[in-house]
């Protein structure tokens, strides 16, 4: 989100998905609203199961994509190419598993 490389841009997209299939709308109780936190929760652990974080720098090998040098290594290592299409995918991987 605006290169502040907090949490992956996976993640969020992962977790909006969430929110949109599982998450309570007005006419929903409270427990739908638990049931998106358990599903967010296990979406967490699985995901850093995987990859040892969420935050995005850390994923980038703590590269940060507002330092022109750095951000010349990213792009010198291809880890937009190599590992975020990795996090992409197992986000989705996660997220279906999840709202099976």
């Amino acid at each position: 989100m605006g290169r502040n490389q907090y949490t992956c841009g996976a993640v969020t997209g992962a977790l909006l998905v969430l929110g949109l299939c599982l998450g309570r709308g007005s006419e929903d109780g409270i427990k739908k609203k638990e049931i998106t936190y358990e599903k967010t929760n296990e979406f967490f652990k699985e995901f850093i199961k995987r990859h040892g974080s969420v935050v995005c720098k850390e994923l980038l090998q703590g590269f940060n994509m507002n330092d022109p040098v750095d951000k010349k290594k990213i792009e010198e290592l291809k880890l937009f190419q190599t590992v975020c299409v990795n996090y992409v995918r197992d986000a989705v991987e996660i997220v279906e598993q999840l709202i099976k």
